[in-house]
């Protein structure tokens, strides 16, 4: 058997997933060469998959790699044998040039393994109830529920994300899984136009008792009140629940979690983008003994070195040091598929 017909196997053994999504990603989303597996004898016992994901970071662009599909037979549980394929994972992003590494943990114990392998919980989302508007919105914007992917709703998705200053972003080839998605996870995609311009766009889901949006974005109030309303006509519901950026007036939930790769070039754009951020780092790395050493960050530069400076130095781990770096920028993900 082909190693991704054997990824496949152990991930129906392991996951609750319909047949549906199961072949969409396997057929979308699957290559051979984002995959990591370990095998025993001939056979697959472990298996993941590194999905790259750009992400918005300090002014920047950087280059993540989201952990999918983690999962090993239950025969070879706690034997260390998912450890060895994170770190393997790891070295992997190292060579292939990454900052990030992210996930969403599928259970919530897993957060405390995950933090174990360098990750920290950074990924926050807020949650408001809305009452969808009776009045019926302007005439002048239309809106259509759209099921087939068009480069001009993608431009309009892509560069609303961009504009968030720490936010996972997602790529054309992404956007097509997404919208593969939308059928087999009972969503749909609203599309606002006015004068055939596009001024917003809606992706909800549906839950077993209730809408969830999981983007809105839009240029103005009337075409957010467009949408909702297209939403209302859609469904038949009048509460819905939208997702959001973390918000200091809303309860904030716990998502995904993103680990460091590679620290010099995270440190040194974190330091360009906070020139008044001072810090003497004594860092360590379990899995990655590249990242172990000493950083020196000032007036917006960062400086490296295998032998400790004089002076005081904050004594962090790279799962301490995520957390320091990424969780004042508010970091978010949103369409992970999770």
């Amino acid at each position: 058997m082909i190693i991704k017909e054997q990824v496949k196997a152990l991930w129906k053994l392991c996951f609750n997933d319909s047949e549906d999504f199961i072949e969409m990603y396997f057929r979308l989303r699957y290559k051979n060469e984002v995959n990591v597996a370990i095998q025993s004898g001939d056979e697959v016992i472990s298996a993941l998959q590194m999905l790259p994901y750009p992400m918005t970071f300090c002014g920047e662009t950087v280059q993540t790699s989201y952990i999918s599909g983690a999962c090993t037979h239950p025969d070879f549980r706690s034997k260390g044998v998912m450890r060895e394929l994170l770190s393997q994972s790891f070295a992997r992003m190292l060579r292939n040039g990454l900052q990030f590494s992210t996930l969403i943990p599928a259970e919530p114990w897993l957060f405390d393994y995950y933090k174990r392998m360098g990750y920290a919980s950074v990924f926050q989302y807020s949650v408001k109830e809305i009452t969808l508007p009776e009045f019926i919105p302007s005439k002048e914007i239309t809106v259509d529920v759209v099921s087939e992917p068009q480069d001009e709703v993608y431009s309009y998705l892509n560069k609303k994300l961009s504009e968030r200053s720490c936010c996972i972003q997602h790529t054309v080839e992404d956007f097509q899984v997404i919208m593969a998605d939308l059928p087999i996870s009972g969503g749909n995609l609203f599309v606002a136009r006015q004068a055939n311009e596009i001024r917003g766009v809606a992706i909800i889901y549906k839950g077993e008792k209730r809408i969830i949006i999981n983007e809105l974005l839009a240029e103005d109030k009337d075409t957010e009140y467009s949408l909702l309303f297209a939403i209302k006509q859609d469904t038949g519901c009048n509460h819905i629940i939208q997702l959001l950026p973390p918000d200091k007036e809303l309860p904030q939930h716990s998502l995904g979690m993103a680990r460091i790769i590679n620290a010099k070039e995270v440190l040194q754009i974190y330091a360009s983008a906070f020139p008044e951020d001072e810090m003497q780092l004594e860092v360590s790395d379990k899995q990655l003994s590249v990242n172990n050493g000493y950083y020196y960050l000032s007036n917006g530069k960062c400086r490296y070195s295998t032998e400790r400076l004089p002076g005081a130095h904050i004594q962090m781990n790279i799962s301490e040091l995520t957390e320091r770096i990424l969780k004042k920028l508010n970091p978010y993900m949103s369409l992970m598929l999770n």
